[in-house]
């Protein structure tokens, strides 16, 4: 069996009309830009990334998937890749921030009725929502009961990312009376939800993490998307393209952090000084061995992203069969997923631990914050351990099992 691939190049512009690719990459590289002159600073301060988020609103990109109905069209799921790939490279928590906002904005799309869908956009859009939350399994799971005054929503949802922030919640929940996992939307303004900041994470610190308690709230119809079953009979092709549209978010963002530890090290090795901080000397760029070492990661880096955009071609490709998809397509394009996920969670960590070796003892310095590079990738590594991926790539090569339906954490 043959896994989904697609000669790697750029994508090609939407055919929708409103800013296209081009704007939208210009706008993320101007707040990535923006981010990064006080991302060392604002990480070891580790605050609610409350201006973050106002950076992403008033730059408009909190809106890229989800136009107003004003707006005819909008930017595909390549620009939104691309866009988180951009942010993870200046500030990889500000990068999982907007890579889980765009899945979980979208995932009406994947498990509601067209009608709801589009009512869930349209409001997201006009209020510019910061959506929080995940759909990854969890136990004890949280419930959602049908009592006398209609659904309720109970149970702990643990560390998930930015609940802090977030507008709209979107979790997991399983029926009481049938054990359907559902997802659902939740207001955390609404009575019975209190937010918990308890994320005391080494990395990812300003992913606005936290846990949400639910005390019997009330939850209307529209807010129930829809199943998050695994079990073919009830998920459509369509529906289980949610996993790796969700799961190549992971790998942008593993990518954007290796890509940007490298071009901030190769700045500080190139220039005499740290980006931001011109002050601190640097070290020899002319090194043999400093030579080596970059040569080495630049190969790893651009192989992992020449995999991952096979990946994206395979995925862009999927989403436009809709309905039309198959089980078995959908699987190879899972597949394919878990290799550039693996790849790229392998240059993170690699760029990242070998950034610090290649600065030497400077790296040290806090001021610097080259470490926080290292500290989110491996932090976002923990929550999405790469054995999982490789097992299921090896399970499907050799006995054509196709991956298991998983939501990204």
């Amino acid at each position: 069996m043959g896994l989904a691939s697609a000669p790697s190049h750029p994508a090609a512009p939407s055919d929708r009309t409103g800013p296209g690719r081009a704007h939208w990459l210009r706008v993320a590289r101007e707040t990535a830009d923006d981010l990064a002159t006080d991302a060392a600073a604002r990480e070891q301060a580790g605050k609610t990334p409350i201006d973050e988020v106002s950076r992403l609103r008033e730059a408009g990109l909190l809106t890229l998937l989800t136009p107003a109905e004003s707006q005819v069209g909008g930017p595909d799921w390549p620009t939104a890749y691309a866009v988180v790939r951009e942010i993870a490279a200046a500030d990889g928590a500000i990068g999982q921030l907007l890579g889980c906002h765009y899945f979980l904005s979208w995932s009406a799309r994947f498990f509601a009725e067209r009608a709801l869908a589009a009512r869930t956009a349209e409001r997201s859009a006009a209020e510019q929502w910061c959506w929080g939350g995940g759909f990854a399994r969890q136990e004890p799971p949280l419930m959602l009961a049908r009592t006398s005054k209609g659904l309720v929503l109970d149970g702990r949802q643990s560390y998930t990312t930015g609940v802090l922030v977030a507008d709209r919640l979107a979790v997991r929940a399983v029926r009481e009376d049938t054990g359907e996992p559902l997802a659902v939307v939740v207001d955390p303004a609404r009575r019975g939800v209190v937010i918990d900041g308890d994320s005391d994470t080494f990395g990812q610190r300003l992913a606005a993490g936290g846990s949400v308690e639910f005390d019997d709230v009330p939850v209307a119809a529209d807010d129930v998307l829809g199943s998050l079953s695994a079990d073919e009979d009830l998920l459509s092709p369509r529906a289980a393209l949610a996993s790796p549209v969700g799961r190549l978010f992971s790998a942008q963002l593993l990518l954007g952090m290796a890509e940007g530890v490298l071009a901030e090290a190769r700045e500080y090795s190139r220039t005499g000084h740290a980006p931001w901080h011109p002050a601190w000397p640097t070290g020899t760029p002319h090194d043999p061995q400093v030579q080596t070492a970059y040569g080495e990661l630049t190969v790893l880096t651009r192989s992992a992203s020449a995999l991952t955009d096979q990946a994206l071609e395979a995925v862009r490709g999927g989403l436009e069969r809709g309905e039309d998809l198959t089980y078995d397509e959908c699987a190879d394009i899972s597949a394919l997923v878990a290799m550039a996920e693996t790849a790229a969670a392998g240059a993170a960590q690699e760029s990242t631990t070998r950034a610090l070796d290649i600065i030497g003892a400077r790296s040290t310095s806090a001021r610097l914050g080259f470490d926080r590079f290292w500290r989110n990738a491996r932090t976002h590594s923990l929550y999405e351990p790469v054995a999982h991926r490789l097992r299921d790539v090896g399970e499907y090569y050799l006995n054509g099992a196709h991956p298991p339906f998983v939501l990204p954490a």
